[in-house]
């Protein structure tokens, strides 16, 4: 990847082996921890950036702000 904005994503599935229902059935996770900022928000930061750009309201080094500290916060960050 050569990109940060490449690696959100695409994130690794895992079939759970030891902990599988006991009617056939498979579970899969997603391992969003993988992401850059380690979270599924990763997406969300990612997908608002992109459509604001598309959409003309904001250009590359454009100072955005974001009233939170949480992972939405921490994904717009990177």
């Amino acid at each position: 990847m050569s990109t940060l904005e490449q690696t959100i994503g695409n994130t690794p599935l895992v079939k759970l082996q030891r902990m599988a229902p006991d009617n056939g059935s498979e579970v899969w996770l997603k391992l969003e921890g993988n992401n850059p900022a380690g979270s599924v928000k990763d997406r969300a930061a990612l997908s608002m950036i992109v459509e604001a750009e598309k959409r003309g309201e904001i250009k590359p080094g454009d100072v955005l702000i974001e009233a939170t500290s949480g992972n939405t916060g921490i994904a717009l960050e990177q």
